[in-house]
């Protein structure tokens, strides 16, 4: 198990709950904190476009060392970064389908990888679906087919 506690920076919501759930973890640079925060802003925005529901993105904030593995050797973290813990929750998959062949096709979103505020070789992410939701007054059914 892999825990830690993020400042949530970036908490873009439309009010909707999600049904399917994509997570990420980066390491950044602590100097670019503000570059990566005015890149996560931007592309929230747009994942929105495409359809999700809340894109949360948050800066590591109490994450400790474990024996084993923890945040930081996930992402094989240097000296100087921090983790970011982001998600973004989709109404369901079909959405997130579409909405991530849009976002990969949409000309704005394409990364200038010399300006990129962090290392994307090392950031990790997939798709889920939630098992539990404390906030739902169900528990989301949906299985894949």
């Amino acid at each position: 198990m892999i825990y830690g506690g993020f400042d949530s920076f970036i908490d873009e919501s439309t009010g909707g709950r999600g049904a399917y759930v994509d997570g990420f973890v980066a390491p950044v640079p602590e100097g670019n904190k503000q570059a990566y925060r005015d890149m996560a802003s931007k592309a929230a925005a747009k994942f929105k476009e495409c359809g999700a529901v809340r894109v949360v993105e948050a800066w590591g904030d109490d994450v400790p060392d474990g024996k084993v593995t923890d945040f930081k050797r996930s992402v094989k973290a240097e000296p100087g970064e921090n983790v970011v813990f982001s998600w973004i929750e989709w109404p369901d998959k079909e959405t997130r389908d579409a909405g991530w062949k849009a976002m990969m096709e949409d000309p704005d979103m394409q990364p200038d990888k010399d300006k990129m505020p962090f290392d994307g070789m090392r950031m990790f992410w997939g798709g889920f679906r939630p098992v539990l939701d404390t906030a739902a007054e169900t528990v989301p059914s949906r299985e894949p087919a």
